[in-house]
């Protein structure tokens, strides 16, 4: 079963998105703010990761610069999902590693499900 480590800080969020990945076999593990993402992260070496980038403790960026960086973890594709449409995040995300960009908003539940199954057939 692959293990999806979601870092998100809405709660509604993450347990609406959790519940929509266990019901398709996924193992969910969450994380509610950046620094106990990286340490789960780290711990747990997901299959997939969902990063915001606005989180407290520490941000998205800072993330995914530190799992980039280290060894154990600098291979697990990270999903950005959020709610910054700007270009500048989007190449800042990209640049530091970044699998793939989602913008919340365009999204639905499913067709998020969608993406997240590209990336972990794409990676396995």
């Amino acid at each position: 079963m692959k293990k999806i480590l979601f870092i998100e800080d809405e709660e509604a969020l993450q347990r609406t998105m959790g519940e929509m990945l266990e019901q398709n076999s996924y193992s969910i593990l969450k994380a509610l703010d950046g620094e106990a993402g990286l340490k789960m992260a780290k711990k747990e070496l997901p299959d997939l990761i969902l990063l915001d980038l606005i989180l407290p403790k520490k941000n998205g960026f800072e993330v995914l610069e530190e799992l980039k960086k280290d060894s154990a973890t600098k291979n697990i594709p990270v999903a950005v999902l959020t709610n910054l449409e700007g270009s500048a995040e989007v190449e800042r995300a990209l640049a530091l590693g970044a699998t793939t960009y989602l913008v919340k908003a365009n999204y639905k539940p499913d067709e998020l499900l969608a993406k997240i199954e590209v990336i972990l057939n794409h990676h396995s």
